[in-house]
């Protein structure tokens, strides 16, 4: 009799480990759980600089100087925050210069013009996002590893080598992020987007090719999977910030918990931060019971629950993927593999460390691929993630005819889809309205304005833009004839595809948005299984004249195939 041992200790390790993340989840939400101290109004102390000293300080920089020769009518505003003058220079509505002063010296310490001034997030502030996840001594290490566990070290000049460097490579860009250097952090993201979505075509209408052949053991992978797993939840137990996407999905759960509108009804420090779609808020509501919202931008131990939350369910969802796809041990190493790559991708910590609401996309897409064999199920988890965050609405045609063209299996995705959409669309509709929806959602993405692209940093490039958003979704509706038979893993790839073309066109990108299409062109890479070719050496064989390709992996299914016959 062969033995299952195997088998048995690694699920049997799956289902510790997702009981184990959820003890460390509700350990990190009590640790978090202290709200801080509503912010008081800040004076200066005596025998400090006054607002007018601070103001005469900051007419001397050269920033504002420069500026005054440009814009002669400017006039300065002058408040205390966070223990420094912060001095805006107007004209009219606008703000031209920001300068930030020393109220024990009357030195200027800060000077911030154009996109810098609006924009605190381009200035590179030390722990903006993430923390001390920026800290070269935990975010090297995490590269090294993510780098050395998936890289085929007995044949190193292999195209999925390559493609593990260049999904490092937004590091990069980041490097020059945390400067505060935009004009040289946003160019640098888009030649990696661009060979990421070739690579993802090439894979998807290819539906073959060398992907991952790590030579680590599958356990080392699963092990070495469940430490990184458990550092990322300890890092954010002891240091971790919840930004303004966190924030807002905590808002709006305090909104629909006491049966407010959500659109066009946020506090005025998030006044923007009703963008999103009503999914994103309903996710938020159980965390926000739990620990409810104080009314200030605190703690956050709600955002904080739910990031973690998120990011656990996508890592369980990928051992699941990984075991139902592949019978036996190539299936177990495959799920290692998914777990692996998920656990140590610097930007899945990256979303962790930040508490923001982006590993809920990944999670709903990761389980569209565990339900893809049942169209009414896969219906429903792309409908959630279209309603979460709008950009998975590409990927409906596609696997609308998943099945083929028959009409059953199509009835039953769009009937997926629609029940969801009437269910979490009913209440906006009725209160705000669907105009108020639209203006407040897709209408105020559409039309923003951000430096976080290069359509924002140069408007004459809008051509360009917008025809890159007409051919992505031109190859929405075509991916919904071609190929006429998908794989798991050409659905997994062209849904990667489908989402970077996407993110290639937005106003505003940002290194969160990294983990919409990663785990799925992980899954893609890691599925992918080469042409046999024969040995060139080999003496031919009649016997043997043709050579199969492997088998494609099968759709992920609920439950074992029953033995017909």
């Amino acid at each position: 009799m062969v033995s299952d041992g195997p088998e048995r200790t690694i699920v049997g390790a799956a289902r510790r480990a997702a009981a184990l993340f959820a003890l460390l989840a509700v350990a990190a939400l009590l640790a978090a759980s202290t709200a801080a101290a509503a912010p008081k109004e800040e004076h200066p102390a005596p025998g400090d600089v006054n607002s007018a000293e601070a103001s005469q300080a900051a007419a001397q920089d050269p920033n504002v100087l420069r500026e005054k020769r440009e814009h002669p009518d400017l006039s300065p505003s002058t408040t205390l925050k966070d223990e420094k003058w912060e001095v805006g220079w107007f004209e009219g509505n606008r703000e031209y210069a920001l300068v930030m002063v020393d109220p024990k010296t009357g030195e200027v310490i800060e000077s911030w013009t154009g996109d810098q001034v609006a924009w605190e997030m381009a200035r590179g502030y030390s722990g903006e996002f993430a923390h001390s996840l920026n800290s070269p001594f935990i975010w090297l290490p995490l590269c090294l590893l993510f780098l050395v566990g998936l890289f085929d070290w007995r044949r190193k000049r292999r195209v999925a080598n390559l493609d593990l460097l260049v999904l490092l490579g937004f590091g990069v860009s980041h490097f020059f992020f945390n400067r505060g250097d935009i004009g040289v952090s946003v160019p640098l993201a888009y030649p990696v987007l661009v060979y990421l979505l070739a690579r993802c075509l090439w894979i998807g209408f290819r539906g073959r090719g060398e992907g991952l052949r790590p030579v680590w053991p599958t356990m080392w992978l699963l092990v070495a999977a469940l430490f990184l797993m458990g550092f990322r939840v300890g890092l954010n137990m002891a240091d971790a910030g919840a930004i303004d996407v966190g924030y807002a999905g905590v808002v709006g759960a305090d909104k629909i918990a006491y049966g407010e509108p959500i659109y066009g009804n946020f506090p005025g420090d998030i006044k923007s931060g009703d963008t999103y779609g009503p999914v994103n808020y309903l996710a938020y509501v159980p965390f926000e019971r739990i620990w409810p919202y104080s009314g200030e931008w605190d703690d956050l131990p709600a955002a904080h629950g739910a990031s973690i939350t998120f990011d656990i369910v996508t890592f369980v969802l990928l051992l699941l993927l990984g075991i139902r796809i592949r019978p036996g041990p190539p299936g177990r190493r495959l799920a290692a593999i998914l777990a692996f790559g998920w656990a140590s991708f610097p930007y899945t910590a990256y979303v962790l460390q930040s508490a923001s609401n982006d590993a809920l996309v990944s999670a709903l897409l990761v389980a569209t691929l565990v339900l893809l064999a049942k169209p009414l199920w896969r219906g429903v988890t792309l409908s959630l993630a279209t309603w979460a965050k709008f950009v998975p609405a590409v990927m409906a045609p596609m696997l609308l005819t998943y099945d083929g063209w028959k009409l059953r299996r199509m009835l039953l995705f769009a009937g997926g889809f629609a029940a969801v959409t009437v269910a979490v669309m009913l209440w906006p509709a009725i209160d705000p309205g669907l105009g108020v929806f639209y203006e407040r959602t897709v209408g105020a993405q559409a039309g923003r304005s951000s430096p976080f692209s290069v359509w924002g940093q140069d408007e004459s490039l809008e051509w360009l833009r917008v025809a890159l958003l007409a051919a992505t979704g031109a190859l929405s509706i075509a991916l919904a004839f071609v190929p006429r038979r998908k794989s798991l893993l050409q659905v997994a790839a062209l849904s990667a595809a489908l989402l970077i073309g996407v993110q290639l066109t937005l106003h505003h990108w940002f290194y969160l948005y990294i983990v919409w299409f990663f785990p799925l062109m992980l899954v893609a890479l890691a599925l992918l299984e080469p042409t046999v070719e024969p040995d060139p050496g080999e003496v031919p064989d009649p016997r043997r004249r043709f050579r199969r390709r492997p088998p494609e992996p099968s759709p992920a299914r609920s439950s074992p195939r029953v033995p017909t016959g």
